[in-house]
Parts: C-alpha cells; sequence; structure tokens
C-alpha cells in the first residue's frame, strides 16, 4: 500500500492533469469505508470531490467464476460480492444510470490504477440534510421512489458494464452474498453483547431458519440494484426534473437483486426513522407506477429480505463496535432492532421468529 506521502503525489498529480493544481481542497468526514473523498474548489468557482480508495486497502473484489468454496476463500468482498472499492465499478454503474435518464456523478478525470476519481459534485442536500433543515420529507422520499421504478422498469442490466474506467462485471446478489451478510448476525452479536451465544445448532438451525428467504431473494434477483440506497446517499438535485432529481452516490457494490431490496433500504432505514405512514405511501407509489408487479407476492419477499438486511445490518454495527472500535454505531441498533421485530410479525417469517424467541433474549433485542 503507498504511503500517505506517496496518495499525496498521486493525488495532485491527477489534479494537475485535470487543470486543479491551485484548486482548494477540502477533505470530508469519512464513514465505515475505507474510501476518503475531498471537495475540490477551482479558482473559477468549479467545484468537484475527488474520491480516494486505494485498491489494495480491500481484499479481492469477486470474480464472475469463483465457486462459494472459492469465495469464502477469497475473503468478505468475494463472499457478498462487494467491489472493493475498484473506479472501475464506480465508472461503470455511474455509466448505466446515466444512460436511463439517472442522476450519477460525471467523471471528468480518473487514475484507475490507483484509485482516484474526480468526480461531478451534487453539493451538500443530502436527503437526510435537507429534512432536518425542514424540508417537507415525503416529496423527497417520493421521487427516490420514482428514481427506483424508473431504474426497475429498465429491467436487468448487462452481465458486464463499460464505464470510462473500463468494463465491470455485474453479479447476481446470490445466495451465497445474503446468507454470507445474514451470517454476519451470528458471528458478530455475541461478540459485542455476551448475553447472546450461539452454537453450531444454533448457527445451523439459522440458516435452515433462513433458506426460504434466501432462495426467493435469490431466484427474484432481476434488476440492478443502489444497494445502499438511503437518505444518506442520496442528493437532491432541484434544478433538475423528474427522477433525475434524486442524485445518487456510493453505488459501487450494485448487483442484480430482488427489486425490494432498495426499496426497503430507504423505507427501513438504519440511521434514520421513517413513519409507517411515509413508508406505506412510498410503496402505493411505487405499485401505482409499476401496476404489472404483483403486489402480495412482493410485499412478502419484501418483508423477509428485509428482516434479513437488519439482520445483517446488527451484525455490520456489532462489528464495527467491538472490532473497529466505533462506538457510534451502538445509537442505531435501537431502531434495527424494532425494525427486524416487526417484520419478524410476519405470517411467512415464524421459523425465523422461533429461532429469535429460542436463542436471542429479549433484553438483547432492542
Amino acid at each position: 500500500m503507498t504511503s500517505n506521502s506517496e496518495r499525496e503525489t498521486l493525488k495532485l498529480a491527477l489534479l494537475e492533469k485535470a487543470g486543479l493544481g491551485d484548486a482548494e481542497r477540502h477533505p470530508l468526514p469519512g464513514d465505515a469505508s475505507t474510501r476518503r473523498y475531498e471537495r475540490i474548489i477551482a479558482a473559477d468557482g468549479r467545484r468537484f470531490m475527488l474520491m480516494d480508495q486505494p485498491p489494495a486497502a480491500e481484499s479481492q473484489p469477486c470474480n464472475p467464476a469463483w465457486s462459494a468454496e472459492e469465495r469464502h476463500a477469497q475473503g468478505w468482498n468475494a463472499v457478498a460480492r462487494l467491489s472493493a472499492g475498484r473506479i472501475e465499478a464506480f465508472g461503470a454503474v455511474a455509466a448505466h444510470l446515466n444512460s436511463l435518464g439517472l442522476s450519477a456523478p460525471a467523471i471528468p478525470a480518473l487514475d484507475v490504477a490507483n484509485g482516484l476519481a474526480l468526480l461531478e459534485d451534487f453539493g451538500d442536500d443530502l436527503f437526510a440534510r435537507v429534512i432536518e433543515l425542514g424540508m417537507d420529507e415525503r416529496p423527497l422520499y417520493l421521487a427516490a421512489i420514482e428514481a427506483l421504478a424508473k431504474l426497475h422498469d429498465a429491467g436487468t442490466p448487462p452481465s458486464v458494464l463499460n464505464g470510462p474506467a473500463g468494463e465491470w462485471p455485474m453479479l447476481v446478489y446470490d445466495e451465497v452474498a445474503l446468507q454470507g451478510g445474514a451470517d454476519l448476525f451470528v458471528e458478530w452479536l455475541p461478540k459485542y453483547n455476551s448475553r447472546a451465544s450461539f452454537d453450531e445448532t444454533a448457527v445451523a438451525e439459522w440458516r435452515e431458519a433462513w433458506a426460504p428467504v434466501v432462495a426467493s431473494g435469490a431466484a427474484g434477483a432481476s434488476v440492478m440494484a443502489h444497494r445502499d440506497y438511503h437518505a444518506e446517499n442520496l442528493i437532491w438535485l432541484s434544478d433538475r426534473e423528474g427522477a433525475a432529481r434524486v442524485g445518487m452516490i456510493d453505488f459501487q457494490d450494485a448487483v442484480i437483486a430482488h427489486p425490494s431490496w432498495d426499496l426497503h433500504s430507504l423505507l427501513q432505514d438504519a440511521r434514520r426513522d421513517v413513519s409507517p405512514e411515509l413508508e406505506a405511501a412510498a410503496l402505493d407509489h411505487y405499485f401505482s407506477l409499476r401496476p404489472s408487479v404483483d403486489r402480495a407476492a412482493f410485499m412478502a419477499d419484501y418483508a423477509g429480505l428485509a428482516a434479513l438486511n437488519e439482520a445483517r445490518i446488527i451484525g455490520i454495527f456489532a462489528r464495527l463496535i467491538a472490532r473497529d472500535g466505533k462506538p457510534r454505531y451502538a445509537q442505531f441498533l435501537p431502531r434495527m432492532w424494532a425494525q427486524l421485530n416487526r417484520n419478524l410479525e410476519q405470517p411467512a417469517l415464524a421459523t425465523v421468529a422461533a429461532w429469535f424467541d429460542k436463542y436471542v433474549p429479549a433484553e438483547v433485542r432492542k
């Protein structure tokens, strides 16, 4: 891996090549990833974002030819079919989204080998921030639904996408990835909360309980899923029209997945409360835009995959706290437990609910 000084030299070289050697640079706060951003302000007022994702910072992304065993041997990015932050992935997905009339950042300059990209700056109007400042959340969420409906109406994306940084495979969010995500719960919750403990029998029953949900999720994989579609990754672009008003970022891990995935990511958010009334209105809007969808079957999958995703996120937050020393993620756990518990009330999830009743004490589930 390059040193800080070496990366600084690489970033300066990219900025110089783009005619921005004398621009102001403002680092932005980091998140849970290995990626970093800087806002770049040129002397003439033009604004850009510099994305810095060292290629060696993560394990290898998934090779489409790898078996389940090979993926587990290669590490988490291969299991979950994550992009490992590759610039090629970001560029290819951005190009696809823009080709559909959606809004992903333009990419005026790249250093693919070193994981650097200069991006269009969509500004600071993240959905979560403008709502905090008093903007009505309903039009924002309905616009986000319109963007998803447009993405889903485009159908299954090509198996290989092309972008300014080269080709990128569009992989299916399959059984291995779905079950691997769920398994983060049984792996990491005990390391965060000692009142939870799962032996081999518990883990085997866990996987058996989730098997129908995993199978349905993989069988229904038919559209591009942003995979992290929520109010912290959507930017309001008030000068654009229709679905293009929803600026999308952080989509480099996109896969072919069940169309409910981005919906429950948005409407059962880990980081902010979305009222049941707004969730219902948003879902009504989605089905009005896609009248050919079997709503009852779709919503059965929605509840199951939302519950699986919430278990996955609880596992991720437990890992961030226990392994990575990031206690701030504890603030999100009550919301995730509440959403998980609500989804487990669905009759189709009775077996999963029974597993929780058997192995997870009530005092842990809050």
